[in-house]
């Protein structure tokens, strides 16, 4: 028999970084890792995201945007889905790590709401808020990339594979989007640790929620993500607090091992006045897998509403109005790992009260099989839009 004589191979940078990350195990995500960020670090962020260089003339419409990122930061308080979502980048950024952000629209923001790259009304000439936060910085990258999601979100990947230490971002303009990557994110992304050994900490940041924009623009599949879940292989959100982005996406660099996030972005919430979240939550605390309801005591509970996503915001008008004080209503801002043990805590305080899973896609769509195999021992019902073969209406 022949013997092989080994190449010789000369170790690379990567193979040094990714020595000091291990595999994750199960409990690994009974709790996220303390993701909070001193306030001084945040308003320095703040700073650099309120200023413009001399005699830079942004848009109208700019002007108003810094106004309320500055209110926001500095006065009120109260902050909302771009701005938590910027702090987030600018608190990785001064930490010299990297930060790279892709997609379509994605200097802007899809919705027209993250303005991280501002142009000059005269000259067009293109300003990189977050670079100027101080001395010793990652820059941000962050690039309008092609109509070809195969080959951006390969390149992704591949970034996030060449570098465990960056917070490696597609965005699709749509969730549906995706669609053209499938081959990648089904072969690639969600197998890599399962079938190369390989882990990748890439984010997928996909716009779901049935809003009137049709079956082309509204639905990012969630059902399609969560049937590929399983051995802890990637985690899967649908947030509703910008906090909870926030600690989400520093949560990517926090653990001692990598996992790819698919989060189900929000395009009404990013905007909504009830969508926002206290400064304070920004400087401590952690990811929170659920959320449950400060307004019911569990002694009057009689139905629990189990929920993820932007619905939660139309069951609380209806709760608000309505002064339900029978009716508790969860959040479930993590599908996966599911966190099962979080949402029956208060199972016992309750009596026996009706168990009710309520989503805004149709019943073939949707959390709804993932919760049902989730919670199968529990007597759960739904409420979700008739079984339909077209992804979304096409009516607000």
């Amino acid at each position: 028999m022949g013997k092989e004589t080994p190449l010789p191979y000369n170790k690379k940078n990567m193979d040094s970084e990714w020595q000091s990350f291990r595999k994750s195990g199960p409990g690994d995500f009974d709790a996220s890792p303390q993701t909070g960020v001193p306030l001084e670090v945040l308003h320095k962020i703040g700073k650099s995201l309120i200023s413009l260089p001399d005699g830079f003339k942004p848009l109208k419409q700019i002007e108003k945007v810094l106004k309320d990122r500055e209110e926001s930061i500095f006065n009120s308080g109260l902050i909302n889905w771009a701005t938590a979502e910027l702090l987030a980048y600018g608190s990785i950024l001064a930490e010299k790590k990297v930060v790279r952000i892709s997609g379509q629209d994605a200097q802007r923001g899809t919705f027209s709401h993250r303005y991280a790259v501002l142009r000059d009304l005269a000259t067009n000439l293109p300003h990189n808020s977050l670079n100027f936060i101080g001395e010793g910085q990652e820059k941000l990258q962050i690039f309008n990339s092609l109509l070809s999601e195969y080959a951006v979100l390969g390149f992704a990947f591949g970034y996030s594979i060449a570098n465990p230490n960056a917070l490696i971002i597609w965005e699709a303009q749509f969730g549906d989007f995706a669609n053209g990557a499938q081959v990648m994110i089904d072969q690639f992304i969600t197998s890599c640790e399962s079938k190369w050994s390989q882990m990748s900490g890439l984010v997928l940041l996909l716009p779901h929620g049935y809003e009137g924009q049709g079956p082309e623009h509204s639905n990012a599949r969630p059902e399609r993500f969560l049937q590929l879940a399983g051995e802890y292989n990637n985690v899967i959100t649908n947030i509703t607090r910008p906090a909870n982005f926030f600690h989400a996406l520093r949560r990517q660099l926090a653990w001692p091992f990598r996992k790819p996030l698919v989060n189900m972005a929000p395009k009404s919430l990013l905007r909504l006045p009830k969508a926002v979240s206290d400064i304070k939550e920004l400087t401590g605390g952690m990811f929170k897998e659920v959320l449950g309801d400060e307004a019911v005591k569990p002694k009057d509970v009689k139905k629990v509403l189990i929920c993820s996503g932007k619905v939660y915001f139309d069951l609380l008008e209806k709760q608000t109005t309505d002064k339900r004080k029978d009716v508790y209503i969860i959040r479930l801002e993590q599908f996966f790992p599911f966190h099962e043990k979080k949402l029956t805590a208060d199972h016992a305080a309750y009596k026996n009260p009706e168990l009710v899973w309520v989503q805004e896609e149709p019943e073939n769509m949707g959390a709804w099989s993932f919760i049902l195999r989730q919670m199968r021992h529990l007597n759960i019902q739904v409420v979700a839009r008739k079984v339909c073969a077209s992804l979304a209406v096409g009516y607000l």
